[in-house]
């Protein structure tokens, strides 16, 4: 007989099971068999699920459905007891104690987990955490499931870290060249996810990187190439959603050619209409050919798409007249996140809502003060510059993809499964093979790799070790040393950071006298980096050198000496144990750049081109 007994959510640990609560809904009834009626290929199997959908909003209350529109942050690791911190801070910022509380006041229709908001210790915990949410939502009146989402892009962006499955970004992917990989990315990842009850990922990234001074896209995106992001985009998309998660292609109309971050600024595309034909719209129309449920915009001004000045976000001419009616895209559009500075330097925080919707917006991700954005979009229906009808709209489109994810008929976390699912040895494996395919090998003069630990016993790690990605072991010097002991050489690490002063790199160049090999972790490495003195120092001691680009493969444009040089294009652990692998020779390097490198003398020039790479 299935648990079906009320109480809060608990803390870490927790393994309440809770799988066959939608019972205690009468709503959840309501909606039965919607999932299956959305896998009907026939016009009346789509009329059949509009139909019952369209019931569930006829019996909301102006409130509800203002709240539906909304996915918000909240603090804690539990949706009823979070820590005191955590209860402090929810006050401070949203008004309320516990998401409990949240839900209840604004009727919510999405929560989105970070780790910095303490949402995310563990599996269990999460599972927890999420059929808590689920739990309070569906006891308010009429009360529906709340589509949980993260930001799960792995490399760079993950916000679940270990013991969960943590994978190759998207630019190392696009090294890989693999759809079968991107697509087993995809399924890994969502079925871990889902395990833990999270439906909705914002992932894959489809902007192409086309600006090697991009501070906010970079290693994020799969790649400079269109025709090779939209295949990576398309094959992710549909690993995702086979695994029950729902996907996001973002940042629409395209984020990857700007050195501005929209966290901070308002960047400006100066592309032409008939350039982001070519470029930018080319995964975004993949992503929408393999049924993406989800879509991000971008706070990106994009002056040849819409000449107002707006933000692509606020952009009625970009949200619906092309994304909507040229694209033909009727799924979710989500902003990105409503407190970057991209989408608040215009407007104020009490327009940008209503103006998104206007736009063509259907889901509003984490407004500054949910508070002011929620009261604004209430306020607007009732003075009729918006109409309930349009706030219809947007709900059905939401309702659909939790129909078609199955969170209205089975919103729970699988708690029973997360010991066969989160972290296996088998996807832990998948990771690692993955990674493998990924590293590429751009230098390698004179037989210099690999490293033979008869020849180069001993080791030397030095180099740079930023904050390592979300969940993640580090730092990366400390990875590297590990994994190359592990491989039979005598390892040690010296973190010299990305600015290494005159003293660090002294002692780095005393280190590698009693060193057989040295291997450099470099990170953005520019044309006044003292990293670049770091690694011209140990090449004058005479001791093999390899450079190690974890993050951009730009580095070496700036290290015109080296001979031997790998690109990992991150520093998770997964894909600094492929370098290892790599520079120890237990796997041939086989990956491939996928963007280009231009010469840091002359970048009109290309130092390397896409699809450069070496083996052995």
């Amino acid at each position: 007989m299935p648990d079906t007994s009320t109480g809060s959510d608990t803390g870490t640990g927790s393994t309440r099971r809770d799988t066959a609560r939608p019972s205690r809904r009468a709503v959840l009834a309501a909606t039965a068999g919607v999932t299956a009626a959305l896998t009907v290929p026939t016009a009346a199997g789509a009329a059949d699920t509009d139909r019952r959908l369209r019931a569930l909003i006829s019996r909301m209350t102006l409130e509800e459905k203002v709240g539906q529109l909304f996915v918000t942050r909240v603090y804690g690791h539990s949706a009823t007891a979070p820590d005191q911190a955590d209860i402090d801070t929810n006050l401070k910022e949203l008004g309320v104690r516990t998401a409990a509380e949240l839900i209840a006041k604004y009727r919510v229709g999405g929560i989105i987990y970070f780790a910095w908001a303490h949402n995310t210790r563990d599996p269990h915990q999460i599972a927890a955490l999420s059929d808590g949410i689920q739990r309070v939502s569906l006891d308010q009146p009429r009360g529906l499931p709340v589509l949980i989402a993260t930001d799960q892009e792995h490399g760079a962006v993950c916000r679940i870290g270990k013991p969960a499955t943590l994978l190759p970004g998207a630019m190392a992917i696009g090294a890989g060249r693999s759809r079968s990989d991107a697509r087993a990315l995809g399924r890994i990842s969502g079925a871990e996810l889902r395990a833990m009850g999270v439906h909705q990922d914002y992932a894959p990234d489809a902007d192409v990187n086309v600006n090697p001074a991009n501070p906010v896209i970079g290693v994020r995106s799969f790649g400079a190439d269109p025709d090779a992001v939209a295949a990576l985009v398309a094959a992710e998309v549909k690993g995702y959603q086979s695994a029950g998660v729902a996907a996001t292609a973002k940042h629409f109309p395209g984020h990857g050619d700007t050195s501005v971050d929209s966290h901070y600024g308002f960047p400006v595309i100066t592309h032409s209409r008939e350039l982001w034909e070519r470029l930018d719209a080319v995964p975004f129309r993949a992503a929408i050919r393999a049924g993406v449920d989800s879509v991000m915009t971008g706070h990106i001004q994009f002056p040849a798409l819409d000449g107002s000045g707006d933000p692509a976000t606020l952009s009625r001419p970009v949200l619906t007249g092309i994304l909507r009616e040229e694209l033909g895209y009727d799924g979710v559009v989500i902003t990105d996140s409503l407190g970057m500075q991209g989408v608040r330097t215009k407007y104020g925080d009490d327009r940008v809502p209503v103006l998104a919707l206007k736009a063509g917006v259907d889901q509003l991700l984490n407004p500054p003060s949910l508070d002011v954005a929620w009261n604004a979009v209430l306020t607007a229906v009732r003075n009729g510059e918006l109409t309930e009808e349009r706030l219809d709209e947007s709900i059905l489109r939401i309702l659909r993809l939790k129909a078609r994810r199955g969170v209205l008929d089975h919103p729970w976390a699988r708690p029973d499964r997360i010991g066969r699912t989160v972290g296996t040895k088998a996807h832990l494996a998948a990771a690692d093979r993955i990674a493998e395919r990924t590293t590429t090998l751009l230098v390698n003069e004179g037989g210099t790799l690999p490293f033979d630990p008869r020849r180069e016993q001993r080791v030397l790690v030095v180099g740079a070790d930023p904050a390592s990605p979300s969940g993640t072991t580090g730092p990366p010097t400390g990875v590297l040393a590990a994994a190359l002991t592990e491989l039979g050489f005598a390892a040690t690490a010296l973190s010299t950071g990305t600015a290494p002063s005159a003293a660090t790199v002294d002692k780095a160049v005393t280190a590698a006298g009693n060193a057989d090999a040295v291997v450099v972790a470099t990170y953005n490495v520019t044309a006044g980096s003292s990293q670049r003195t770091l690694v011209d120092r140990l090449l004058a001691t005479g001791r093999p050198v390899a450079v190690v680009a974890v993050r951009n493969p730009y580095d070496i444009a700036q290290l015109p000496a080296v001979r031997a040089c790998l690109a990992t294009y991150c520093w998770t652990d997964v894909e600094l144990r492929a370098a290892a692998r790599v520079l120890a020779g237990r796997v041939a390097p086989r990956g491939r750049l996928p963007v280009p490198v231009r010469r840091a003398d002359d970048p009109a020039r290309e130092l390397y081109p896409i699809g450069h790479g070496l083996t052995y």
